[in-house]
């Protein structure tokens, strides 16, 4: 709300200047201007004078000016006008909406082809190599201007297109840049096949791998610059039948450290897991399959209780993102540094918060109990289906069942699903089959829980669907939320373990406990408008 309103003052502020000025107001909130229409004014000049064009009309040109009382912009946009034989209309504009067009200046497509032409002129101005001098060519085209930028340019479109992976592949004729956003892969770019090698190994310069080893699988990570953010890019090669594959993980901070919001966490499960965090000592374990987004929440975590006073240090597989106040150390296995031994070794740095990024053996289960009961914080991940068999699970990895009541204070399990674009999502009653289902989960829903929530939970109910628009490039999705589960440890939980546990006491538990199951979390996301109802049929299994 309060940056709606932000945005409604900027509005507001943006119209009485333009009143003072004799110049209207125009708000193009995620517009697309045509290609030739930005040709008209040049990119550099559009930065430097903040004005951008936005519509011809004959011999008229609409132009919108952040600051259309800056004397020099408007002698700049006079005179660029004169050259091109236009007169010029102005509008006042948002500095967000000038941002926006700024980019579209950029398309991927576009600046490809211009460093591929580059590239083509630069190769036929050399003679043709001598077998002495193709080595020397080579490492020439791989550090040169064109490749340069065309690497340059896929991470770039990358991370403004939000992306969490790229995908440089090549087949037999092409090579194909695929984008992974929201989950989903797609292709972006498909480039001669004869760029493949250079383009590897300017990867590889920058990942600090070796360049002449195309036959065995690479690992390696580099930092740039993108739109004056530092942005990581973990890298990974692979040999293929048709050449070498890459495969970057985007590891935008902006993105990955999130706050509990942002994750999906609201309610119940927020309360839960904000209580788990303020104890003085215990494992809080995050559950999920490869891709539910476990990391994401443990960085939430530690970004929660990352403070001067306390002592922080993590072991992980690997460092995705860097957070600072924390000690973030890499495991080695090829070199024995492994999650047990580094466990045992972080038990002598004088930790108070301890994460370990997976439990994977008995021995990094028991010590991470050990540090557990002797005053610590611990959080990590294991791999089940759902909260309740995190209990389970530590049993059948060698954890005495006695000593997880005194150590175990949360287990969590989630999902990711995609969000429905805010933009574009319409408003539906839900048909009956699905009505039927969502009135079957709310009924099992604890009274406590349903007189918290501030929705409508009686029929009929309204649902949401995806549509399309231009913010979601006409997909109706824009970005991930998680769903979530926690189950708590408390006396009546402790006495079923003391006295064997079963599935069916730990379902009784859950519900005693007023447990809200991902399922059910996501009925509440999918009335809230948050979701869709297939993405949740999609996530959840009955």
């Amino acid at each position: 709300m309060a940056a709606v309103q932000s945005n409604l003052s900027l509005i507001d502020q943006a119209k009485a200047k333009g009143q003072l000025l004799n110049v209207p107001f125009r708000e193009l909130k995620g517009q697309k201007i045509p290609n030739e229409v930005l040709k008209e004014i040049p990119e550099e000049a559009a930065s430097f004078y903040n004005f951008i064009p936005i519509l011809r009309r004959g011999k008229i040109l609409e132009v919108g000016m952040v600051n259309p009382d800056d004397l020099k912009a408007r002698e700049a946009l006079r005179f660029i006008a004169l050259r091109s034989e236009l007169e010029t209309q102005i509008f006042i504009i948002l500095p967000e909406d000038f941002q926006e067009v700024i980019k579209q200046y950029r398309s991927l497509h576009g600046e490809v082809k211009q460093a591929l032409t580059e590239l083509e002129t630069e190769l036929k101005e050399e003679e043709k190599p001598a077998k002495s001098r193709v080595k020397e060519i080579t490492e020439k085209v791989i550090t040169e201007a064109p490749i340069t930028k065309i690497v340059a340019v896929i991470l770039r479109h990358a991370v403004e297109g939000r992306a969490s992976d790229i995908h440089i592949e090549p087949v037999e004729n092409q090579l194909k840049v695929r984008y992974r956003v929201d989950g989903a892969l797609h292709t972006s770019l498909v480039l001669p096949k004869d760029i493949h090698s250079s383009v590897v190994s300017r990867i590889k310069i920058l990942s600090n791998l070796k360049i002449d080893e195309s036959r065995v699988p690479q690992d390696g990570r580099f930092r740039t610059v993108v739109d004056n953010q530092n942005i990581d890019f973990r890298v990974s090669t692979l040999p293929t039948s048709n050449g070498e594959k890459v495969a970057l993980r985007v590891l935008d901070p902006s993105i990955g450290l999130r706050s509990f919001a942002d994750l999906g966490l609201q309610g119940y499960n927020l309360t839960s897991l904000e209580a788990a965090i303020q104890r003085p000592f215990g494992m809080i374990l995050i559950t999920g399959p490869t891709g539910s987004g476990k990391t994401t929440t443990l960085y939430a975590i530690l970004n929660s209780l990352n403070t001067d006073q306390d002592n922080i240090i993590s072991l992980e597989d690997p460092v995705e993102y860097y957070i600072g106040g924390i000690n973030q150390s890499q495991i080695r296995p090829e070199i024995g540094y492994t999650f047990a031994t580094g466990l045992r070794h972080i038990l002598r740095q004088d930790p108070d918060i301890i994460m370990v990024g997976e439990i994977r053996d008995q021995e990094t289960a028991d010590l991470a109990v050990h540090a557990a009961l002797t005053g610590h914080i611990v959080l990590s991940s294991l791999h089940t289906n759902n909260a309740i068999g995190v209990i389970p699970r530590l049993i059948d990895m060698g954890v005495s069942s006695f000593l997880i009541p005194s150590s175990l204070n949360l287990s969590v399990a989630q999902r990711l699903v995609q969000r429905l674009c805010p933009q574009c999502k319409k408003e539906v009653v839900a048909p009956a089959p699905i009505a039927q289902i969502i009135e079957k989960e709310l009924a099992k829903l604890p009274a406590r829980q349903k007189s918290a929530l501030s929705i409508n939970l009686a029929a009929p109910f309204k649902i949401y669907q995806a549509q399309g628009c231009k913010f979601c490039s006409d997909k109706g999705i824009k970005g991930r939320i998680a769903l979530y589960e926690m189950f708590s440890m408390t006396g009546q939980l402790e006495e079923i373990i003391t006295q064997g546990i079963t599935e069916a006491k730990l379902e009784e538990e859950a519900v005693r406990q007023g447990m809200i199951t991902m399922k059910q979390d996501g009925i509440l996301k999918v009335l809230q408008g948050i979701i869709s109802f297939e993405e949740l049929a999609r996530a959840v299994e009955d």
